[in-house]
């Protein structure tokens, strides 16, 4: 089938540069954006096994994460549209034996999917606090920056239920909410190990946070060397390499076989 009889009135085919695959994706719905991107390729990704994407959108998190390992991906979206686009975007791409998309409230996912069932939980939650007037927006664009439909507690609960002991948890957000991030954490048995800043250019503040944490796991934190997006020609080259697949992850390299990591 050709790529484009998947889509709908108003939708688009974007590419995701890696592995060849391509999106679905509307200018009316939140298209995924750098953020996305940078936590599929940060996260600590298992060869095989379970994983489970919270907010998942149009499944741009699952399908990049597809390219990295071998192990069953679930996506929970509560928007109808976009779980539709999800699943046609799975199918699209020819994952539907690995990869499977629920339409679900992340706060009632484990009653579906079971509790500590999985590896890794990844989420790129809406990163704003819910104010007044958010609601005269696009719904789907409102939800997706406001927590219309999820609190970050909620957030950090539901992968909580859903992480095994000693899985890990994997979340892209905005640094302004570190502290209420490691807090919630640490309440929900969710153990910090590993966070990224990333500054769109060299002497300018981080504007991304990437943050890894372990359920049950000891504290030991690793704060690594911050990413800087941009540099003077464009794209900085560790960007580039995960962008073109040159590297399944963020600081690494693509090994002819392999079919994960252990970051």
């Amino acid at each position: 089938m050709n790529p484009n009889d998947w889509l709908r009135p108003g939708e688009r085919l974007d590419d995701l540069l890696t592995h060849e695959m391509h999106i679905i994706q509307s200018d009316d719905v939140f298209s995924f954006s750098l953020d996305a991107v940078l936590l599929a390729r940060f996260c600590s990704v298992p060869p095989r096994g379970r994983i489970a994407d919270l907010c998942t959108g149009n499944g741009v998190i699952p399908l990049l994460l597809s390219t990295r390992t071998k192990a069953d991906i679930v996506g929970v979206e509560i928007q109808e549209r976009l779980a539709d686009m999800a699943e046609r975007n799975v199918r699209m791409n020819g994952l539907e034996s690995r990869l499977h998309m629920l339409q679900a409230d992340l706060k009632e996912a484990h009653v579906a999917l079971g509790y500590g069932r999985f590896d890794l939980v990844t989420v790129n939650p809406p990163y704003l606090p819910v104010r007044s007037g958010d609601h005269k927006l696009n719904i789907h664009i409102a939800a997706a920056r406001h927590e219309l439909y999820c609190t970050l507690d909620d957030v950090l609960a539901a992968c909580s239920r859903l992480v095994r002991t000693g899985g890990k948890v994997a979340m892209v957000h905005r640094p302004s909410r570190l502290i209420e991030i490691v807090c919630g954490m640490r309440e929900h048995r969710l153990e910090p190990k590993r966070i990224r800043f990333v500054h769109p250019r060299a002497g300018e503040e981080a504007n991304i946070v990437l943050i890894e944490a372990i359920r049950d796991g000891k504290p030991e934190l690793r704060l690594l060397p911050p990413l800087i997006v941009h540099e003077e020609n464009g794209y900085c080259q560790e960007l580039l390499d995960v962008y073109y697949g040159r590297a399944d992850r963020l600081g690494g390299v693509v090994e002819e076989g392999q079919g994960g990591d252990e970051a």
